[in-house]
C-alpha cells in the first residue's frame, strides 16, 4: 500500500495546476490519469496553440446554476497571475483578440510549463493507470488501481467533462460524485458546432469553408463574431458561443449584416443608384458563393434597384437578418470544447473546493457545473479552481 497526502485524478489543466500548488506547500502529491499522455486537451485546444486565459475573466462570462460560485476563485487567482507565471517561464504568446492570449508557437510550450511546475514542486504523475474502486476510510481514501493500492488524505477530482471522448474524456468523475451522493446536474455538449436539416445541408453544401461576420441570437443572448459554414452545418466563434445558450427547438436568429441598418442602406441605394443590380450590391457585402445560393430564394436579385418594391426589400432584409439555417442539433461531445452542467456547485465550498459532506474530497475544473464562454475562460477557471484547492488539500 502506497501512501500520499494528496491524490489528484486527472492530468489535465486543473489537475496539474492543483498538483503544483499542493506540492509547493510540502504535500506529497500523486496525479493519476488513464490516458497515455498528460494534458491532451491542452495540446489540441485553440488549433494546437491553446487560448490559455482571458484578461476579462469575470463571473459574467460563466454559466452555472449558482452564478456566484466562481467569484471567489477568480478573484484569488486572476488571469494576470497566470500570465505572470508563464512570463517567468519565458512563454511566447500572442493576443489574438482583446484579452485572449494564445501560445505563439505551440500548446506544448504551455504544457511543458505545467509539467515543469509539477516536477519542481515534487509532484508525481502516473499515466496509463486505471482506477478500479475508491473507498472512503475513517480518515482519507483508499484507491484500488491497475498499479496497486494507494491511500491518501485528500482526493481531488479533476476529471474534466464528457467532451472529445477520443482524447480520453469519460463520465468517470460524475460516477465518483454519485458514489459519494453528490448531486450531478444535467449535462450537454457545449461550445459546439450546430448541425442543420438534411435538405438545408444539401442546399448549402457549396459553402463549406466560407466564413462571414454575423450576429447570432438565442434566448435573448447575442454574439457578434465570425460564422463558418461546414460540411455538417455551421461553426465558428459565433456559433460555438451561442451553443451555450441555444438548444434544439429554440429559435436561432442569424443576422448576416450586423454592421449596418439594411433597411436604410437598400432604400438609399435604390434612390442613389437605381441602375445598380441588387446582385452586384450583395456581392460587395457577402461572399459571392453565398450570393449564388441566395438566388434560389431571391430570384429577383438580378433586377436593378429601381425595379424593387418595398415588399421586395422587406423580404430581402428579413432573409438576411433572420437567415433561417434550419438548425437540427449539435455535433455533440465528439467535437464539443466543454461540457455544460456537472456536479452541483452547492455541494462544494467556493473557497476550498472541498465537498461539504465528504471530508477530504475536492472537485475542480470542468467536472463542476461551471462553464465559460469561448475565449480562454474555461482554462482560467481551471487555473483558479486548481490554485484554490491547492491551498487546502
Amino acid at each position: 500500500m502506497e501512501h500520499f497526502d494528496v491524490v489528484i485524478i486527472g492530468a489535465g489543466a486543473s489537475g496539474l495546476f492543483c498538483a503544483a500548488q499542493a506540492g509547493y506547500r510540502g504535500r506529497k502529491v500523486l496525479v493519476l490519469d488513464h490516458a497515455n499522455k498528460a494534458g491532451k486537451k491542452i495540446l489540441m485546444s485553440g488549433g494546437g496553440r491553446c487560448n490559455f486565459t482571458n484578461l476579462d475573466a469575470a463571473p459574467k462570462h460563466f454559466l452555472s446554476e449558482n452564478p456566484h460560485f466562481c467569484i471567489s476563485a477568480l478573484k484569488r487567482y486572476t488571469s494576470y497571475d497566470f500570465v505572470e507565471l508563464v512570463d517567468r517561464h519565458g512563454l511566447e504568446y500572442v493576443e489574438k483578440a482583446p484579452g485572449q492570449y494564445f501560445c505563439e508557437h505551440s500548446a506544448k510550450d504551455l504544457l511543458n510549463i505545467l509539467l515543469t511546475e509539477c516536477e519542481w514542486s515534487g509532484s508525481e504523475i502516473r499515466l496509463d493507470t486505471k482506477i478500479n474502486t475508491i473507498d472512503q476510510l475513517e480518515k482519507g481514501f483508499k484507491l484500488a488501481t491497475s498499479g496497486g493500492q494507494i491511500q491518501c488524505e485528500s482526493l481531488v477530482l479533476a476529471t474534466g467533462g464528457l467532451s472529445i471522448p477520443t482524447l480520453g474524456a469519460s463520465g468517470f468523475g460524475y460516477q465518483i460524485a454519485e458514489q459519494f451522493d453528490l448531486k450531478v446536474l444535467p449535462r450537454r455538449a457545449s461550445l459546439v458546432p450546430i448541425t442543420i436539416q438534411p435538405s438545408m445541408k444539401e442546399k448549402l453544401s457549396t459553402l463549406s469553408g466560407i466564413s462571414l461576420d454575423i450576429e447570432a441570437t438565442a434566448n435573448g443572448v447575442t454574439f457578434k463574431e465570425p460564422m463558418l459554414f461546414t460540411h455538417r452545418g455551421i461553426s465558428g466563434p459565433a456559433i460555438l458561443q451561442i451553443s451555450n445558450f441555444w438548444q434544439p427547438g429554440d429559435e436561432l436568429q442569424l443576422n448576416l449584416l450586423p454592421d449596418m441598418d439594411p433597411d436604410a442602406h437598400f432604400k438609399a441605394l435604390r434612390q442613389d443608384k437605381p441602375k445598380r443590380a441588387l446582385e452586384t450590391e450583395l456581392n460587395s457585402l457577402l461572399p459571392k458563393r453565398f450570393v449564388e445560393v441566395m438566388k434560389q430564394d431571391v430570384p429577383w436579385m438580378t433586377k436593378p434597384m429601381a425595379e424593387l418594391s418595398n415588399d421586395n426589400l422587406a423580404e430581402l432584409i428579413q432573409y438576411l437578418t433572420h437567415f433561417d439555417v434550419q438548425p437540427n442539433g449539435t455535433e455533440g461531445y465528439r467535437t464539443a470544447e466543454v461540457t455544460l452542467g456537472g456536479v452541483d456547485t452547492n455541494e462544494v465550498s467556493s473557497k476550498t473546493f472541498e465537498c461539504n459532506n465528504v471530508k477530504g474530497l475536492y472537485l475542480i475544473g470542468e467536472v463542476l457545473d461551471v462553464t465559460g464562454w469561448l475565449g480562454g475562460y474555461n482554462f482560467q477557471f481551471a487555473w483558479s479552481s486548481g490554485f484554490a484547492a491547492g491551498q487546502f488539500v
